[in-house]
C-alpha cells in the first residue's frame, strides 16, 4: 500500500512492501520487529582520490549560482559607481589615462573574483547558512573586513597611490550592495518555501515518538526554513505509539538509509534520547558515508537559540554549553538607550499624526482621546499603558454581555467584529496606530520598543512559566506581534514570548522591528 505524503495519516499504519513483509510478524497483542542487517561500516577512511556520491538535496546549487552572479555584479556596480563619482580613482595606476586597460580588469575582473574568493573563504556560501538565521549576513560583513584589509595590505606592499575616498565608497557600496542582495533572495527563497514548497529538506526524524512530534511541531512552525518531515521512524516499536494520530507515515524496524530512499528524503533527523544511544549515532554516521544523506542531531533543548548553545568536546564527548539569558550588562543598557533616544524622536515628529487621530477620535465618539489601563510590567511593577481610545465610552459596560463570544484563549478579550469599536477605532486597530501613544511609556521607562506584550493586572496572576515574562520590560511590539498577533493561541503567545526573553539580543530586536513593519502594512492579525 503506498500512502501519501501530502495527507495527513489517521492512524498509525504501515506501508507494506515486500521487504516490509518479511520483517513484520504480527501476534494477537503485538508486534515483533526483525530489522534487516545494515550493512558493514567500520569508518575506515576511503582513497583520498575516492569521489563521494553527490548530495541528495541539491536546491542549493542554483541558489548558489544566482548568489555568486549576484555578488560579482554588486561589486562590479560598487566600482563603477565610485569610479565615476570621484576622478581621481585611477590615480595609483601607471598610465591609466593613456590605457586604462589595467585599471579595468583590477576594478571590475580581479576586485570582484577577490570578493568572492574571500566569501567563499569565509563560507558565506555554505548552504547550512542559507535562508535563515544572521549567520549569512555576519559571515558577508566578515568578508568585508578581509577585503578591505587585503586591498590595504597590496597597496601599501606595491606603493600603490589609491583614493581613499573612492576605494573606501567601492568597498563600503559593494558590501551593502552584497547584504541587499542577500536580503532579496532571502525573501525570494523564503516565497518559494511557502507558496510552492520546494528548495527545502525532507527530513525522516528518528527517535521516540513522542521526541519525534516535538521535533515535527518545531520545524514546521517556520516554512520558511525549508525543514519538511515526511516520515518517522521510531526506535520504541510500535505499541508505543498505537492509536495516535500522527501528521506523516511511521515506521518501525527499517533500515534508516534505505527508509529515506524509499521516502524520497535527504536528511535524518535523530530526535532527543535516540541521540544517546552509546555508539549509535557515530554508526549511523558511518552508514550515511557516501550516501548523499545530511545527518543532523536534535537535541531535547527546545527554544533555545543557535547563540547560546556551544559544542565544547571532551575526550571525544560532544558537551553542549548552555548559556545563561543575557538580562544584564552593557546590551541591556545600550537597549534601554536605544529605547529612550527612539521613543523621544518618535514623539516630536509624530505630532502632527497624534493631533489628526486625536480629532478623529473626538469627531467619531464624544470622549476622551487616548485609553489609559494598568498592566503589569517589569519585575511585576503595575503602570498604566497609554493608548487612542478605539472603542465607545461604554465599552467596558458591555463587555460583561460579550464574554461568551471571546475568541481567544488566556487573558485576553478578542472579537474580529467587536460592536464596542467605531469605526475609526477599528481602522486604528488594523493599522495599529491605537498603539503609537505607548512611546510615552518608553519614554517613561515602563516599556520598551521590543518586549512581550504587557498585559492587563486584572487578568491573572501570572504563576508558573508565564511569570518569566515579567523578566524583561514589556514592549510595543514582539515575537508575539511579527508571527501572528491575535490569531495565535495563548499557549503560543507565551511561548513566543518566553523564547524571546530567553534569547534577545539587540540583533534581534532590530530584526523584529523590521518584520514589524511588514506586519503592520499587511494588518495580520491585528483586530
Amino acid at each position: 500500500m503506498r500512502e501519501d505524503m501530502g495527507e495527513v495519516t489517521t492512524s498509525l499504519q504501515r506501508p507494506v512492501t515486500n521487504t516490509g513483509r518479511s520483517q513484520l510478524v504480527r501476534h494477537v497483542d503485538s508486534f515483533e520487529i526483525q530489522p534487516p542487517t545494515p550493512p558493514s561500516h567500520n569508518g575506515v577512511p576511503r582513497s583520498a582520490w575516492a569521489r563521494a556520491r553527490r548530495r541528495v538535496s541539491r536546491w542549493h546549487r542554483p541558489y548558489t549560482a544566482a548568489l555568486l552572479l549576484v555578488d560579482f555584479l554588486a561589486v562590479v556596480l560598487a566600482d563603477w559607481i565610485a569610479q565615476e563619482a570621484f576622478g581621481q580613482a585611477r590615480a595609483g595606476f601607471y598610465n591609466a589615462q593613456a590605457d586604462p586597460t589595467w585599471f579595468y580588469t583590477v576594478a571590475f575582473l580581479l576586485l570582484p573574483l577577490g570578493w568572492l574568493v574571500i566569501l567563499w573563504g569565509n563560507r558565506a556560501y555554505d548552504r547550512r547558512y542559507m535562508g535563515l538565521g544572521p549567520d549569512e549576513f555576519k559571515r558577508v560583513i566578515r568578508a568585508g573586513v578581509a577585503v578591505a584589509a587585503t586591498v590595504s595590505f597590496i597597496a601599501f606592499a606595491t606603493k600603490t597611490d589609491l583614493s581613499r575616498w573612492s576605494v573606501g565608497f567601492a568597498l563600503l557600496g559593494a558590501l551593502l550592495l552584497i547584504l541587499l542582495g542577500r536580503i532579496l533572495a532571502r525573501f525570494t527563497l523564503h516565497a518559494v518555501r511557502r507558496r510552492v514548497g520546494q528548495a527545502g529538506h525532507r527530513m525522516v526524524l528518528v527517535g521516540t515518538l513522542p521526541e519525534c512530534l516535538e521535533v515535527y511541531t518545531a520545524v514546521t512552525r517556520n516554512p520558511s526554513a525549508g525543514l519538511v518531515p515526511v516520515a518517522i521512524h521510531i526506535t520504541d516499536g510500535y505499541a508505543a505509539a498505537r492509536g495516535i494520530q500522527t501528521p506523516v507515515p511511521v515506521y518501525a524496524g527499517r533500515d534508516v538509509l534505505a527508509l529515506v530512499r524509499e521516502v524520497g528524503g535527504d536528511t535524518i533527523a535523530v530526535c532527543g534520547s535516540a541521540s544517546a544511544e552509546p555508539g549509535e549515532l557515530r554508526r549511523l554516521a558511518w552508514q550515511l558515508e557516501g550516501s548523499g544523506v545530511d545527518l543532523v542531531v536534535a537535541p531535547q533543548l527546545t527554544d533555545i537559540a543557535g547563540p547560546r548553545v556551544h559544542i565544547r568536546p571532551i575526550e571525544g564527548l560532544p558537551l553542549l554549553h548552555v548559556e545563561e539569558p543575557t538580562l544584564s550588562g552593557p546590551a541591556l543598557l545600550v537597549k534601554n538607550l536605544m529605547d529612550r533616544v527612539a521613543a523621544g524622536l518618535g514623539l516630536f515628529l509624530l505630532i502632527p499624526v497624534f493631533l489628526a487621530i486625536g480629532a478623529a477620535i473626538r469627531l467619531s465618539d464624544p470622549g476622551p482621546v487616548f485609553f489609559r489601563q494598568p498592566r503589569v510590567g517589569h519585575e511585576g511593577r503595575t503602570f498604566r499603558v497609554w493608548k487612542f481610545r478605539t472603542m465607545y465610552v461604554d465599552a467596558e459596560d458591555r463587555l460583561a454581555g460579550l464574554v461568551d463570544q471571546n475568541e481567544t484563549d488566556g487573558m485576553l478579550f478578542k472579537m474580529k467584529h467587536d460592536p464596542r469599536v467605531f469605526p475609526v477605532g477599528r481602522f486604528l486597530r488594523a493599522s495599529s496606530l491605537d498603539e503609537l501613544p505607548q512611546l510615552i511609556n518608553v519614554l517613561w521607562g515602563e516599556m520598551s520598543l521590543v518586549g512581550p506584550r504587557p498585559l492587563p493586572a486584572d487578568d491573572g496572576d501570572f504563576l508558573g512559566d508565564v511569570r518569566r515574562r515579567l523578566l524583561v520590560r514589556p514592549g510595543m511590539t514582539g515575537l508575539w506581534q511579527v508571527s501572528g498577533r491575535s490569531d495565535l493561541s495563548w499557549d503560543e503567545a507565551v511561548r513566543l514570548d518566553l523564547y524571546y526573553v530567553d534569547n534577545w539580543s539587540l540583533a534581534y530586536d532590530l530584526s523584529i522591528l523590521w518584520r514589524t513593519v511588514g506586519v503592520v502594512l499587511a494588518r495580520k492579525g491585528a483586530y
